[in-house]
């Protein structure tokens, strides 16, 4: 037994041991993890959140699973996991929560985390983890801290009803009441709900944190609850102590419109013009205020610099400050602004009297200033079938009769007489007529202009009755009528009006036309007698009567007028020069001719006649047999215009006057240069004639054979036959039977392809297809002349042929024809027709030196046609402008703008206000637009186009309003001008892009 006991106690003995052991080994770890957690958590509490989650996780790791020190050491670890914003920190809390759900620090644990991220600003996260708290595991003093902070986090996530509801339990909480009631308040004013704001935002004025921000919203309250006063007094408080510029800006704004409210418009002013508006912008009703209340203080210039700014508005508002903008343009006598300004309110209809009244006032100022948009009696039109019943429908209905006129829409106008029932529209009519047949008569379209002259000429009115037959004569003349032209000239009975001045003088060139000579004289000597102020005019006319009285065969009295154009050095003196000598000659006095040629050729360099001096001069020596010095001046005129129509002449009398002095070889080879230079001319076989005869004398007929066998003409088997068949058909030519004419010619040609008279039968039979319009089948035979050596038949064939070429628009061809006809032409006129088409030509090719350079050529010429004369100057403007010459450009366009009328003045009109506008003059530029607009809108394209400048002397002018107003307006309406529709697109979005910087009613556009 002992042994057993023994045997026992020694087995106790050994259990006791080697539990003690391993009770020991435990508590050693157990020391060792309580204290690395211990050592965790004072990092932990001095933010070392990397450190301590190091030795929290060792912890974790190193301690049994269901151990509350386990638990702990997670706990903190996702706690760390937290602060340090690791990837995985969500999933740490949520890993805690799974595996200690009954765990005290679970509800500690969303609180913190939801703490953590509150604390931090990020209101969206902090809410996801107050939502997971158990609220009935909380103390009271964690329920109103949640409270609070749930509330915040709602409000911020903008969950405003459930925030509200949060902050409700809170009210009367000692800590956190003030804040809940301002933030209840304030959810309360978000909501609208002003009554309940005010009551809780109002218990806060005496709240040091929070009495400001609780003003400012019982102050914007008060100004909603329309509590103006209230508004006032509570702002200029807030004003008073504020140092915040953006809330100074707010205060200032609801301060200001709480005043405009209560019409004190002078103290509202200072306040409104101290809003900076929403990040440094403002709105078209913040511009509204202003410039109306700068309207009431009679201040129109500052008024319109608010009203203008408001742009693409389309409200009630909007309509109200357009119709306030254009009674301040109409204050300021801007009444083109005001037009546009009222047209803007007439188009919205929110305010149906302001309608109609912006609907008066803009037909009323179209009447007025003309309209860019429609015509003037459409807008007119439209009022009364839009207001019949209006107290102004009768005025607007006188204003219809006369817009026409005012507009020069005379076609118009005489559409609406024709229907109108008014008693004066008969007498009218013919007044009308009169007008529109001149604004035809001036655009050149001749044939148009006549049956309304003869309208005119049917008044009752001694006035317009002896304007119309005037007219009517001019028309007759242009139209080679002369003799119409005469009896209408000598019809006008009324001498006083202004066209009367120039009715001798158009009786004089009609009379010479029909060559009545002393009639001719007699007008022409009455014009001059009037002394009129115009040296060209009078030139003009004393020429004309020297030729009537050299016509007549009176040289004596055609040298006194032809020298009193030589005297004065006036245009056409060489001519005058000339007619001198020829009448000098007539009289017998060869001397005293020779004198005058002399001096033509010495002393008018430039002038085309010299060739016909130098014939005469030599032809005149040959009369007084003075054969040497008439073979020297024949040789001049061969030296010094090689291209003269003169030449086979010059060389056919050369030959004769050799063969007169027995100069054989010398007259053989003036008579072989005729025919070989000019083997179409009449004087070519003449030349072969007298060659004949020289041979003959020489006795060397054989070598007269073998010569005259290589002269085509010559060798032709039946002369008779040639001349017969020719003279045939140049007979029925001469008879104005073009038809026979144009038979017999191509029988002719058919007949004889190398005949006699080849060039004549080409040159006829072009004329003859001309006559009946055939042109195509002129162009060939005028094309044979033209190609031939010079003739008496090139300068016509050359000039026919060019205006076939320019009628069918072949500016090709014609232009090539009118180069040949420039160099090659002796009568002046001839040339300028050249000159003056190839400036046409050149513009149309868009070669605008040569343009250029042409239509200098043809102001430098001397006088030319008045219509010729405007030609080149407006081609010389246009042509500078493409240049980019805009000095010379503006120079020749203002110079034109002084007699044009119609489209070419309109035209003038824009580049005028263009060069203005580049000069920065832009009142001025304004000011010929609305020329433009007013006097000449039914040329719409140059209408449209002035327009956008006048945008943008707008917007230089800082008028944004009209700026932009006018160039949508054009997008809008005039869709047909895609060039102009393009340029104004450019010039809006420019506009719009700059001022949405400053307006944010205004979107910016690509």
């Amino acid at each position: 037994m002992r042994f057993n006991c023994f045997q026992k106690n020694c087995y106790l003995f050994l259990f006791l041991s080697i539990a003690t052991s391993a009770i020991a080994q435990e508590s050693a770890v157990n020391n060792d993890r309580n204290a690395n957690f211990h050592k965790a958590i004072r990092l932990y509490n001095n933010k070392a959140y990397a450190a301590s989650q190091e030795l929290f996780r060792n912890v974790s790791s190193n301690t049994e699973k269901h151990h509350n020190l386990k638990a702990d050491a997670d706990y903190y670890d996702a706690m760390c996991a937290i602060k340090l914003e690791q990837d995985d920190a969500d999933y740490r809390v949520n890993d805690f929560v799974e595996n200690y759900p009954y765990n005290n620090k679970k509800e500690k644990a969303f609180l913190t985390v939801g703490n953590y991220y509150f604390a931090n600003r990020k209101a969206a996260h902090a809410l996801k983890w107050y939502q997971k708290v158990n609220e009935k595991l909380l103390s009271t003093e964690e329920k109103n801290e949640l409270n609070y902070k749930m509330g915040y986090a709602l409000l911020v996530s903008n969950y405003l009803k459930d925030a509200k509801s949060r902050f409700k339990t809170l009210l009367g909480n000692p800590i956190f009441g003030n804040d809940a009631r301002y933030y209840y308040g304030y959810i309360a004013y978000k909501q609208e709900n002003f009554g309940e704001a005010e009551d809780n935002l109002s218990q806060l004025a005496n709240d040091a944190t929070y009495q400001a921000k609780a003003n400012y919203y019982i102050l914007d309250i008060s100004f909603k609850a329309g509590r103006f006063d209230k508004s006032i007094q509570i702002g200029e408080q807030l004003l008073a102590t504020t140092k915040d510029k953006k809330e100074i800006s707010e205060i200032s704004k609801i301060v200001g419109e709480s005043y405009f409210n209560l019409k004190k418009y002078e103290k509202a002013i200072p306040y409104l013009e101290a809003y900076q508006g929403k990040n440094g912008r403002w709105t078209n009703t913040d511009y509204y205020y202003l410039g109306y209340a700068f309207y009431q203080q009679k201040n129109y210039e500052s008024a319109i610099g608010n009203f203008n700014k408001i742009i693409d508005g389309n409200n009630e508002v909007a309509q109200n400050a357009y119709y306030h903008l254009a009674e301040c343009y109409l204050m300021q006598d801007k009444k083109l602004e005001a037009l546009n300004a009222f047209k803007n309110a007439s188009e919205m209809d929110y305010d149906a009297d302001i309608t109609q009244s912006a609907s008066l006032n803009y037909a009323k100022l179209s009447y007025e200033e003309g309209n860019p948009y429609k015509s003037v009696p459409e807008v007119l039109k439209e009022f009364l079938v839009k207001y019949p019943a209006s107290p102004n429908a009768t005025e607007i209905s006188n204003l219809l009769v006369t817009s026409y006129l005012h507009q020069k829409d005379y076609q118009g106008a005489l559409d609406f007489l024709t229907t109108s029932e008014i008693p004066e529209s008969k007498n009218m009519v013919h007044e009308v007529s009169l007008y529109r047949g001149i604004q035809l008569f001036n655009e050149n379209k001749i044939t148009d202009a006549k049956p309304y002259f003869i309208k005119a000429k049917e008044s009752e009115n001694d006035t317009i009755r002896s304007k119309g037959a005037y007219w009517l004569a001019e028309t007759a003349y242009l139209l080679g009528d002369y003799q119409n032209a005469l009896e209408n000239f000598l019809s006008v009975s009324n001498k006083e009006i202004s066209e009367a001045t120039m009715l001798n003088y158009q009786l004089g060139y009609t009379n010479f036309k029909l060559k009545s000579y002393p009639n001719a004289a007699k007008h022409f000597l009455q014009f001059l007698e009037q002394n009129l102020d115009d040296n060209d005019l009078n030139d003009d006319a004393s020429n004309r009567l020297g030729d009537s009285f050299y016509a007549s065969k009176s040289y004596a009295n055609a040298i006194k007028a032809y020298n009193k154009v030589i005297e004065e050095g006036g245009i056409g003196a060489d001519y005058a020069q000339y007619q001198t000598a020829m009448s000098n000659g007539f009289l017998g006095k060869n001397d005293v001719k020779i004198n005058n040629l002399e001096t033509l050729i010495s002393d008018y360099n430039d002038s085309q006649l010299k060739d016909d001096a130098l014939f005469q001069l030599a032809t005149t020596y040959t009369t007084l047999n003075k054969t040497s010095k008439a073979q020297k001046v024949y040789d001049r005129l061969l030296t010094k215009h090689p291209e003269s129509n003169y030449v086979p002449s010059v060389l056919l009398r050369q030959g004769l006057l050799y063969y007169s002095n027995n100069q054989n070889s010398k007259a053989i080879q003036k008579y072989k240069d005729v025919v070989a230079k000019h083997p179409n001319s009449n004087e070519a076989r003449q030349a072969v004639t007298n060659l004949k005869n020289v041979y003959i004398d020489l006795g060397k007929v054989d070598e007269y054979a073998a010569w005259v066998q290589n002269v085509s003409f010559a060798n032709v088997t039946n002369e008779e036959l040639d001349n017969a068949t020719y003279q045939s058909a140049e007979n029925k030519f001469l008879e104005n039977n073009n038809t026979k004419a144009i038979e017999g010619f191509n029988k002719y040609l058919q007949e004889f392809p190398k005949g006699i008279n080849l060039l004549k039968a080409h040159f006829y039979l072009g004329q003859a297809y001309a006559n009946t319009k055939s042109f195509n089948k002129a162009i060939p035979h005028y094309d044979y002349v033209a190609k031939q050596n010079k003739s008496e038949f090139t300068e016509e064939a050359l000039t026919k042929l060019a205006n076939i070429y320019l009628q069918k628009e072949n500016w090709t061809l014609g232009m090539a024809v009118l180069k040949q006809l420039e160099k090659e032409a002796n009568y002046p006129q001839n040339i300028i027709f050249a000159q003056s088409n190839l400036m046409k030509g050149y513009y149309k090719k868009e070669d605008y030196t040569n343009a250029i350079a042409c239509a200098e050529k043809v102001l430098s010429t001397g006088k030319v046609d008045t219509t010729i004369a405007e030609d080149a100057k407006i081609i010389l403007a246009r042509s500078s402008f493409k240049n980019n010459d805009f000095p010379t450009a503006e120079e020749y366009f203002n110079e034109v703008s002084r007699k044009a009328t119609g489209e070419l003045k309109a035209e003038c009109l824009y580049y005028n206000a263009f060069f203005l506008h580049e000069n920065k003059e832009y009142e001025y530029s304004n000011k010929a637009v609305q020329d433009l607009i007013a006097n000449y809108s039914s040329y719409k394209y140059w209408g449209v186009k002035s327009y956008i400048i006048m945008a943008k002397n707008y917007y230089a002018l800082k008028d944004a309003y009209q700026a932009t107003y006018i160039l949508e307006n054009i997008i809008k309406n005039f869709t047909q001008y895609k060039d102009v529709i393009e340029e104004a697109k450019n010039e809006l979005r420019s506009i719009k892009n700059k001022e949405a910087k400053t307006n944010e009613s205004v979107t910016t556009q690509n």
